[in-house]
């Protein structure tokens, strides 16, 4: 039962709070980091200020993988997937940061399925994101369903918000209805990057992870009592309590999805690049 001290360290989209664990935490199984699974794709596009090695953490793992789903207003005027493909002028999108699902999810649907988008990035988080919606600045979002639907609670229940889009490989059990985005992909080129540059962040947006050089027997100990925890009835209870889902990836499943991210095609790759940056 130790006792546990929570460190905010807010900037760049996490990226600040991702540099130091990586340069300065020690290395001794006492400093774990969360920040945003989206810069490791920020990393293998050649992102700037990316002072980390993400093949050299000490992956803990995912507590829940990310359902992306895109979330609009009513008053918008997009209601349904096929609205929004019609739509004669740009449907404004909030973001948070170059690396954040917020920002990368619109920019690839735009890229790959020519879904008339307008990214207004630069909200310091999905809650700035939600007023600004709720105000008539922009239209919505894309981001996590597991958030969207206990924060913008009151708005779905009454109607005023509506998700329209999903931006994972298979539908959520309680969005049945809701289409995939990877469906309107025409190509295959397409459907690859949707899965790169979409949904296996998506699995590990959430990641929890160690100093690299942290001793293997300490990862280990990590590694099993995260797992344990998340397995753990009392801890499950709460969190449906909560209406907080739990959808574990493991550290081991990280260290493969990363390596994949890492033997891309070059060609996809720049591609990517290209969407992300432009």
């Amino acid at each position: 039962n130790p006792t546990i001290v929570v460190e905010t360290m807010t900037g760049a989209g996490s990226l600040i709070a991702a540099n130091h664990v990586y340069k300065v935490a020690k290395p001794d199984g006492l400093t774990m980091a969360n920040f945003i699974g989206g810069l490791i794709t920020q990393q293998v596009l050649g992102g700037g200020g990316i002072e980390f090695d993400a093949q050299k953490f000490e992956w803990i793992g995912v507590p829940v993988k990310d359902n992306v789903v895109c979330a609009l207003r009513k008053a918008s005027g997009i209601a349904s997937v096929e609205q929004w493909f019609a739509s004669k002028t740009p449907v404004k999108l909030g973001g948070t940061a170059p690396g954040s699902t917020t920002d990368d999810v619109p920019k690839v649907l735009k890229a790959t399925l020519g879904l008339p988008i307008q990214l207004v990035s630069g909200y310091k988080g999905t809650a700035d994101i939600r007023l600004a919606a709720d105000s008539g600045e922009i239209a919505g979002g894309c981001w996590a369903w597991e958030s969207i639907k206990v924060t913008w609670r009151t708005g779905l229940e009454a109607g005023d918000v509506k998700v329209v889009l999903q931006a994972i490989p298979k539908a959520h059990s309680e969005l049945a209805k809701v289409p995939l985005a990877i469906n309107f992909a025409k190509t295959d080129e397409a459907r690859k990057l949707i899965q790169v540059g979409v949904h296996d962040p998506g699995a590990i947006t959430r990641p929890y992870t160690l100093p690299p050089g942290t001793l293997k027997e300490r990862v280990q100990i990590m590694r099993k009592a995260f797992m344990d925890t998340l397995k753990d009835k009392e801890f499950v209870a709460e969190a449906k309590k909560s209406k907080l889902d739990l959808d574990p990836v493991t550290g081991e499943e990280m260290e493969r999805i990363i390596a994949g991210l890492f033997k891309l095609d070059a060609a996809l790759v720049a591609k990517l690049k290209d969407i992300l940056y432009k």
